[in-house]
């Protein structure tokens, strides 16, 4: 029995100390949870170390001239260790004020007294990467370098920096849906087709993560150097870019449009030198927000009129002088209503008529008459001028082209009339340039062009060539004939007002009723339009026009989208030497003609004259000069210049009109364009100071 209560003993003994470790353990856990937590929490953080990736410098996207799109600018997030090993009480007191005096003046943003007491806080509270400002600029950034303390560096001044990268686009919204974005790994546009060409190869950076979630770079250096990206040249032409956003912008303005596009397109290569997209915002302001261009797939209406003639002419059915009796400008086709784009119609016309007046009862008895037996083979014709297939351009989001079969649930008697004239089929606009360019391309179908290469460090390291699509969409013959079309459209038909004295535009307007959905034609919006090509006789550019939804009673494709198109091709036709004759050499024996001159500062003048080898005459030194020109050289008169006289400034370009009058205390507002020829303040009198002086130019 004494063996039995000491072996009893002995094992309550080793329970309760069993139970006493146990305790303790748990107590251990729960200190080390709720009481040390935090502490052990931070520790575990600032242990934490691992590679982090470093983002490389994004490629750069230029114009043809080499001007810049997009680019990336570096930025800086400055941040300070207050706790820096270096960095003792009597250093960090003793610059404290001036820092924060520094801190302060640089960014405006705080007091002195405010960053005095942020960075004492931080330091009190034992931060080691404590955020001083964001989005820093170079510039600042060297200016921050020379503050109190951070002058010091790193390690003995606590100053930390990370430098980042911020997309810009220095024409801001020109092109600027085409070349796009890219966000948080979204990237669309030209940013998102070549992103693999942009966004280079990413580096390495040993970081560890510190309370808060912050990670902070162990050493001054990258690990793994990232390699920077390559660069693009786009077809963009800036100059004509920028005619187009502003053409575009002033006629949906004008006309209420709820959105419009325009692109203009080289005829041999197919490169893109103008692409705009304007949508009317809630504001009622104009943005850049969808590339319509390229991805709204829409029915194009009369412009598609073009592919229908074709394809009955490429059949044999029709020539230029095949006659159709389009009656009063009311048709019937199957029970539905068909009616003509002019109120009590145009009787009996030949098909070139028919073309130029646009007439939808023309071309839709023509097919209707020719195809109804076996309406399949118009629809195989249009697929053979690859009107069903997508361009497939590199910019992501290209609508797709729908051109039904015979064979669609859909289809049903009236599907033939109103597909050949633009209905119960889409397209984008860039599709119908395409066909468009084909024609003014002698029938070659090239793919659209928005990059010429990449380049790398100012070396091109790929080059792209025009591409393709199709050698021949129709014969020669057929090409000729519409052509020929397409010119009288200009001449005699829908598209007079874009007739211009010094070159000759083709093309075909387009009025189509754009459908609501469910609700069909009921609430009637129109889509107006111009597609065409200049100049006809030997096509250089194409160019397409689209405006949606006009809503000020006025909606025709030639009053609405054609000044858009004028306006682009003036501008291109003046700065474009394609467009204009070698100037030729003076030949033995022949007569140089002396030039006529604006006058103007003397220097300047003599300084041109000089270089052209045109003979001046100047009797004094008057620096401001009349010209007149006589057949064997310049007269330069002097031009009376009096203080507080207005002078005579008619014959004058108008910076220098603009330089005289200002010195002199005028307001001068301008009209027009060229030489000055009138201005509102006669020569000689007194000039008043503030006052406004018009200028016409012609």
């Amino acid at each position: 029995m004494e063996d039995k209560g000491s072996i009893l003993k002995r094992t309550y003994f080793l329970y309760m100390m069993l139970g006493v470790f146990a305790v303790a353990i748990l107590f251990k856990v729960f200190q080390i949870v709720f009481v040390q937590g935090e502490q052990w929490r931070e520790k575990a953080e600032n242990l934490t170390i691992q590679y982090r990736t470093i983002d490389a410098v994004r490629g750069n996207i230029y114009a043809l001239d080499g001007s810049l799109l997009a680019t990336s600018v570096p930025i800086y997030e400055v941040r300070f260790d207050p706790n820096a090993e270096a960095i003792s009480d009597e250093i960090f007191n003793q610059n404290l004020d001036t820092l924060s005096q520094c801190l302060s003046k640089l960014f405006k943003d705080k007091s002195k007294l405010a960053y005095k007491q942020e960075l004492t806080h931080a330091r009190n509270k034992g931060e080691r990467y404590h955020l001083i400002r964001r989005n820093v600029k170079y510039t600042d950034l060297k200016k921050m370098r020379e503050f109190p303390l951070f002058n010091r560096g790193r390690y003995k001044g606590g100053f930390l920096y990370v430098q980042q990268n911020k997309r810009q686009k220095p024409f801001r919204v020109l092109a600027a849906r085409t070349i796009g974005y890219d966000r948080d790994g979204s990237a669309v546009g030209l940013e998102g087709a070549y992103d693999a060409d942009l966004r280079g190869v990413s580096g390495k950076r040993l970081m560890k993560k510190i309370a808060g979630g912050v990670w902070m770079p162990v050493s001054s250096e990258n690990e793994v150097e990232p390699e920077d990206g390559s660069d693009l040249v786009t077809t963009i032409d800036v100059n004509i870019q920028d005619v187009a956003e502003s053409a575009l912008l002033k006629q949906v303005q004008k006309h209420g449009a709820a959105n419009g596009c325009v692109v203009l397109m080289e005829v041999a290569t197919g490169e893109i030198r103008a692409i705009a997209n304007l949508q009317r915002g809630e504001d009622g302001r104009y943005y850049e927000s969808y590339n319509y261009a390229i991805g709204a797939s829409t029915e194009p209406g009369s412009t598609f009129k073009l592919a229908s003639y074709m394809a009955a002419m490429e059949d044999g059915f029709i020539d230029l002088d095949y006659k159709i009796e389009t009656g009063n400008g009311k048709y019937e086709f199957y029970g539905t209503r068909m009616f003509d784009s002019k109120e009590g119609g145009y009787g009996t016309i030949t098909v070139k008529e028919a073309f130029a007046v646009s007439s939808n009862i023309a071309v839709a008895k023509i097919i209707d008459k020719f195809y109804k037996s076996d309406p399949q083979k118009f629809i195989d014709r249009l697929y053979s001028m690859r009107l069903n297939e997508p361009l497939g351009v590199e910019i992501a989001g290209e609508g797709k082209p729908f051109i039904k079969s015979a064979n669609d649930p859909s289809w049903s008697g009236i599907s033939l009339p109103w597909i050949s004239h633009g209905y119960e089929v889409s397209m984008t606009p860039l599709q119908i340039l395409t066909l468009y360019n084909a024609v003014a391309n002698d029938g070659k179908m090239v793919k659209p062009m928005f990059v010429k290469g990449v380049q790398k460090h100012g070396k091109t390291v790929q080059e792209f060539e025009p591409v393709v699509l199709k050698d021949r969409i129709a014969s020669k013959e057929t090409i000729s004939k519409v052509k020929e079309m397409l010119e009288e459209v200009v001449k005699n038909g829908t598209a007079t007002n874009l007739r211009d004295a010094n070159f000759h535009i083709a093309g075909k307007t387009g009025t189509a009723q754009i459908a609501k959905g469910k609700l069909g034609y009921d609430k009637v919006a129109y889509q107006a339009s111009f597609c065409g090509y200049f100049p006809a006789e030997d096509p250089k550019y194409t160019c397409i026009v689209v405006v949606n939804a006009p809503s000020k009673n006025v909606y025709y494709g030639n009053v609405v989208a054609g000044p858009i198109f004028k306006e682009i091709a003036d501008k291109v036709y003046s700065t474009s030497i394609d467009f204009h004759e070698e100037l030729k050499e003076q030949k033995d024996g022949e007569e140089l003609r002396t030039p006529v001159s604006k006058s103007g500062f003397a220097p300047d003048l003599a300084e041109v004259f000089q270089d052209i080898d045109v003979k001046y005459i100047q009797k004094n030194q008057a620096e401001w000069v009349l010209t007149q020109t006589s057949p064997d050289s310049v007269d330069m008169l002097p031009a009376t210049i009096r203080e507080n006289l207005v002078p005579n400034v008619r014959g004058m370009a108008v910076e220098d009109a603009v330089y005289l009058l200002e010195n002199m205390g005028l307001k001068v507002r301008i009209d027009g364009k060229g030489v000055v020829k009138y201005q509102s303040i006669q020569p000689g009198e007194r000039v008043i100071k503030g006052g406004t002086i018009k200028l016409q130019l012609t």
